[in-house]
């Protein structure tokens, strides 16, 4: 980093002590001013740089089909024009049942445009679930006035057995007809209506805890979280970024974040129709071979994959760090040796390490919350509140929970005031449900890093609290590569055990497995300072967790308790005395 440049992230904070214990963190800078709406934007830059590519996806894995800036203003007039030839409106919104594609970033834009709230909805609880059950309680809920589903026959099984009877189902087939709508003085009428504090979009969380929520996003909280976003990385108002990204739009991170913040910088956002998983990778790699990105935004498994073919393929490396500025990961610790690895490669190709940036944001915060300064960096730390925010850490059950307010922030969720009365506390900040510590506790402007989630923690027969999120990392580096994530059990019990679930491709051929596991929890064990942060038994999952059952969410996080609570014979069998023979266990442990 240059002397003379401004750290990107997290700018000053003023930190305030109160006599309840409390500590509150307030951004020095005022957030500068925003648009309306998000669609202001296209409008500018439509003006502004007509041509240049907005959005573009390969067509069949082939070339790419670009939309300019033009031709989405043109296509929003259209669009907008039939969905308000149909009558939609907050009571009767716009409802995606399919994944991403040019189609709903269109009518997204539209319904944006003319003031109908959108709502994209997992495509697995129309594709994956077995019996429909939160797909008809979101339909229900939403109570939609048109349905889009790209693919008829792909979602007819899930239309058939949740759209409401009457309900206009649109796929990809009628958007031609669509797109050749003659706009009149309506559009311009309605957008011209469309208020701040409207409802833009209704974001559903991933129902860990129940039924998924709606979560209410108006078009002041998708604005201002562009505006903290521009200005904790300034370089984006001077040169439009350009992303390839594969998040999913259901997700607040894909389809607001980084999909926002092309369209609010005049950048152009690449498709990316891989994934990093087995299998799923090369079309990502073939993407990033030929697009030149700015910032590149990943989970820590897609660095993984990177980081592999980074190292051995030097055409990549020279396309990836060309015009590369940042890089920003999400939904988990990033492992330092893969951090390492990216700072190594980074400083062979092009002389200088790639500042490296992640946070904490939830779907009720649109997501951008906290940020990390770039000289604070760290795997484990979320940062700083943006600017425009103010965040409140209070005390609850020994730690601190993170808090917060702003523009950006939730008004509640859809059609559910008892749960909307429960997310905020008596001052009137969001409560995460996160816990935080100080990277450094003498300087609390250095920043936090994340401590667990509190609802996860438990305690044990002996009364000490078990704090699962921190434990739960320190066991999967433990037993990397075999292991990709655990369940902690041990709630009213006098040890801790975990469900392991396998990595099947690092497990595959594997003869010694148990061995090694036994060996990680050994090496784990001879770091624990009592019975709160040391595993004891440990087994395999021989079943994938279930959707249906709310064990698992469509982004892939595990539900603890809801995982306890389906596998009780499990957990019994993990305490059972003589164990299975299928039960991992460490041979000794120390008083």
């Amino acid at each position: 980093m240059s002397a003379a440049r401004k750290p990107m992230g997290a700018a000053p904070v003023r930190i305030a002590r109160r006599p309840d214990g409390a500590v509150l963190v307030t951004p020095v800078p005022a957030l500068g001013a925003y648009p309306r709406c998000l669609t202001e934007r296209l409008q500018h830059f439509a003006r502004a740089a007509p041509e240049r590519t907005l959005i573009a996806q390969r067509e069949a894995g082939g070339d790419w089909r670009r939309i300019s800036y033009a031709q989405m203003w043109q296509a929003v007039q259209a669009l907008g024009q039939g969905l308000l030839d149909r009558g939609l409106s907050a009571e009767r919104p716009l409802v995606f049942l399919s994944g991403n594609c040019l189609d709903q970033a269109m009518l997204t834009l539209a319904a944006l445009h003319v003031g109908v709230p959108v709502a994209p909805v997992s495509p697995a609880y129309s594709l994956l679930a077995k019996d429909f059950a939160k797909l008809r309680h979101c339909l229900d809920l939403l109570t939609p006035g048109l349905v889009f589903a790209n693919d008829a026959a792909r979602f007819a099984p899930a239309i058939a057995a949740a759209v409401p009877a009457g309900t206009e189902v649109l796929n990809a087939v009628q958007m031609p007809a669509w797109l050749g709508t003659t706009p009149t003085d309506t559009v311009a009428a309605a957008a011209a209506t469309v208020r701040p504090d409207d409802v833009a979009k209704i974001l559903f969380t991933s129902g860990s805890t129940g039924q998924p929520k709606g979560v209410i996003n108006t078009h002041r909280m998708l604005c201002a979280n562009q505006q903290m976003l521009r200005e904790a990385f300034p370089f984006m108002a001077e040169d439009p970024p350009v992303l390839l990204d594969w998040l999913p739009w259901h997700h607040t991170f894909g389809g607001n974040h980084n999909l926002g913040l092309a369209l609010y910088n005049g950048g152009s956002f690449y498709m990316d129709d891989g994934r990093p998983v087995p299998g799923g990778y090369a079309e990502s790699l073939r993407n990033l071979g030929e697009i030149a990105t700015s910032i590149h935004f990943n989970v820590p498994r897609g660095f993984e994959e990177l980081v592999h073919h980074l190292t051995q393929d030097a055409a990549l490396r020279r396309v990836f760090f060309s015009k590369l500025r940042m890089m920003f990961y999400s939904a988990a610790g990033l492992p330092q040796h893969i951090w390492n690895a990216l700072d190594k490669l980074a400083l062979a190709e092009c002389g200088r390490r790639i500042p490296m940036f992640t946070g904490l944001g939830a779907t009720e915060t649109a997501p951008f919350c906290l940020i990390v300064r770039e000289d604070f960096s760290e795997s484990g730390a979320v940062g700083l509140p943006a600017p425009g925010l103010e965040m409140k850490l209070a005390p609850v059950a020994g730690k601190m929970e993170a808090r917060v307010k702003g523009p950006s922030i939730t008004p509640g969720y859809w059609r559910n005031p008892r749960a909307t009365a429960a997310a905020f506390d008596e001052e009137g900040f969001y409560k995460f449900g996160d816990a935080l510590v100080p990277l450094d506790p003498e300087d609390l402007h250095k920043g936090f890093r994340f401590d667990g989630r509190i609802t996860e923690d438990f305690k044990m027969a002996t009364g000490t609290w078990v704090s699962v999120g921190p434990l739960r990392a320190r066991l999967v580096a433990a037993l990397a590569p075999y292991v990709k994530d655990a369940v902690i059990a041990g709630q009213d019990r006098d040890s801790l055990a975990a469900i392991l679930l396998p990595d099947r491709e690092a497990c595959a051929g594997v003869a010694d497995l148990p061995a090694r596991l036994e060996q990680g929890l050994a090496q784990l064990a001879a770091t624990a300072t009592g019975s709160s942060n040391r595993i004891t038994r440990a087994v395999l999952l021989d079943a994938p967790l279930s959707l249906d059952a709310g064990e698992i969410t469509d982004k892939g996080s595990i539900n603890q308790r809801a995982v306890l609570a389906q596998r009780a014979a499990l957990v019994e069998r993990l305490y059972a005395d003589p164990p299975g023979p299928d039960i991992i266990r460490l041979a000794e442990i120390s008083a």
